[in-house]
């Protein structure tokens, strides 16, 4: 028996990285997966596979997360094939990172988009599917940028920031129809991205991280299945740090 037998998950931006490790960890507990990203190529067919040798249902759809037409219709197609929708993973994500003087309108446009308008998108088209269902667990992936902000990342960490103040509204919005909304805040976690970091820009994050390391895309999944299953049926409208202690 998994934790999450008999529900509908969809996860955004899961074709790689956190969002992969995400779609997997609630499919390894029973969930059926719907997943998107802009594209689903080779990364995205790869996912398909390896979250179907789980045993549950799952389709990848390709998606501009950042247009609200384009979700409705997703959302409207992932109802209709797997017949309900129990938890929402907002976690399609971009970074154009700069500092605000240099920062172009586009940039500032592009990541408030894909990042935070994306999650209202997403939320506005499952709402009245929980609602007739009157459950379902709602979680914005956010970051330790959000809550205590970054040089150079004004855009990241507006954006972020909105997906907690958007969770925080919902979960009170909603609360009475028995939906929950939760944000979760990652913070250096170890991913595609990081990767290409050098070994002393490693070693100057692993400073400020009280657990001396970065964390990995499984720990940031871990709390993900908490906020989807029952295990937090009494948790709504709170943000939960993944960062090793960074924000205390």
């Amino acid at each position: 028996m998994g934790l999450l037998d008999g529900k509908v998950a969809i996860v955004t931006g899961a074709a790689r990285g956190i969002g992969k490790a995400i779609a997997l960890k609630l499919a390894s507990e029973g969930a059926a997966i719907a997943f998107t990203d802009l594209t689903i190529d080779d990364n995205g067919k790869a996912t398909e596979k390896e979250i179907a040798a789980l045993g549950v249902k799952v389709k990848g759809f390709a998606s501009n997360a950042a247009s609200f037409d384009d979700t409705q219709k997703i959302v409207a197609e992932i109802a209709k094939e797997f017949g309900k929708i129990d938890v929402l993973v907002n976690n399609a994500g971009i970074t154009k990172d700069g500092l605000m003087m240099r920062m172009t309108e586009q940039q500032w446009d592009m990541v408030i988009n894909v990042n935070l308008k994306s999650a209202f998108n997403f939320i506005q088209a499952c709402t009245p599917i929980m609602m007739k269902q009157k459950s379902g667990s709602i979680i914005n992936m956010s970051s330790v940028v959000g809550v205590s902000g970054n040089a150079g990342q004004a855009n990241y960490s507006a954006s972020k920031a909105g997906m907690i103040g958007l969770a925080k509204s919902i979960a009170k919005e909603l609360g009475s129809r028995g939906i929950r909304a939760n944000a979760i805040a990652p913070g250096f976690i170890e991913t595609e991205m990081t990767h290409a970091l050098t070994e002393e820009q490693r070693a100057k994050w692993n400073e400020i991280i009280p657990m001396r390391r970065g964390g990995s895309p499984e720990e940031v999944a871990k709390v993900t299945l908490f906020l989807a299953s029952d295990l937090s049926s009494y948790v709504s409208g709170q943000v939960i740090n993944v960062c090793g202690g960074m924000n205390t």
